[in-house]
Parts: C-alpha cells; sequence; structure tokens
C-alpha cells in the first residue's frame, strides 16, 4: 500500500529513529560500555553509507519504499545495503517499486506476527552489468505457499527472479534488472 507521507510526518519518523539511536547511546555509555557505544556509532554510519547509496541510484520510489518500511507495523524488520553500485536504473524505479511492494504484501501476510523476522536486501551490479537485488527472507511462515506462488509469477522482459535456498527458516531469492542504456 502506498502511502503519501506528509513532511511533518516524515520528520516525525525520522526523529523517533534519531533518539531511538541517541537514547541506545546514552544507556551503554550511562552503563560504562564505551566498545558497544563505538559500535552502535559504527553502526549508525554504515547504515548512513548505504541509505545515501540507494538515493544516489535516482530509484526514488524504490529508495523511499525502502527507507520507511520500517516505520509501519510489519511482522518482519527490513535491513538493505548497496555494495559498489554507482548507478540505477530510472525506467525501472516503477518496476522494482511494484514487485518489491507486493512482496512487502505478501509477506505482510504470510508471516508470523510474532516470529523475529528479518528481510534483508542487497542491491549490486552482477558480473553481466545488471542490477541485483538479492532477498534473504529469515523468519517464520505461516503460509509459504503464498510465497512461493508470487516469487514463481513472471514480472516482465527487463526483471527476472531467480530462487535460491529454502529451509525451514530462511529464504533466499533475487530480482535481476536488465536496464536498457
Amino acid at each position: 500500500m502506498e502511502k503519501n507521507w506528509t513532511t511533518v510526518e516524515i520528520l516525525g519518523h525520522s526523529r523517533h529513529d534519531w533518539l531511538n539511536k541517541i537514547q541506545l547511546i546514552k544507556g551503554n555509555l550511562e552503563l560504562n560500555k564505551t566498545e558497544r557505544v563505538k559500535a552502535i556509532i559504527d553502526e549508525i554510519i554504515i547504515d548512513a553509507q548505504h541509505e545515501a547509496r540507494l538515493s544516489n541510484l535516482k530509484m526514488s520510489r524504490f529508495g523511499e519504499l525502502l527507507m520507511t518500511a520500517n516505520w509501519g507495523s510489519r511482522p518482519f524488520r527490513l535491513e538493505f545495503e548497496v555494495i559498489e553500485l554507482v548507478k540505477g536504473c530510472a525506467p525501472l524505479d516503477g518496476t522494482i517499486y511494484h514487485w518489491t511492494s507486493q512482496l512487502f504484501s505478501v509477506l505482510d501476510a504470510a508471516m508470523d506476527m510474532f516470529g523475529e523476522n528479518v528481510l534483508s536486501v542487497s542491491i549490486f551490479e552482477n558480473m553481466a552489468g545488471h542490477i541485483r537485488f538479492s532477498f534473504e527472507l529469515q523468519g517464520m511462515l505461516k503460509n509459504e505457499s503464498q510465497l512461493q506462488e508470487f516469487l514463481n509469477k513472471p514480472i516482465d522482459d527487463h526483471t527476472s527472479v531467480e530462487i535460491g535456498e529454502i529451509t525451514d527458516s530462511e529464504w533466499v531469492f533475487s530480482v535481476e534488472l536488465k536496464c536498457e542504456k
């Protein structure tokens, strides 16, 4: 479901996220856990670098979807990283945005709300020069067939889904975008 965020809503969510991070740092400082504080700060820096790389891909709808995914009540937490990718594919922004939005909806319905569920997305350029979105889902599914059916549906001529490893608690799959110059 697409949400049209107001500036106040965006700033409110961002402020909430930053206050949580500052409270983590403050709490660990009070417990004199300086190594943990350093680790938290390093995590914040890495997350900010990935957000900057995602923003630089010129795939604004997809970027917004990932950066705001944890602002709602979902049965999974989203993590993402952009690895050595300097250009995106603006013409296919809508394609990957719609597919990922549908994936989120499927996961919202298929995942156990009470599990510790994490969806990790890695974005990189493969050997053929195509953008690859690698998804790793860890957690508890109530309805595996719903996810399997979604992943088996064709997307379009520029995009393919490849299902990798599937176990009881982990699904690995990827989407490849063939961006025409």
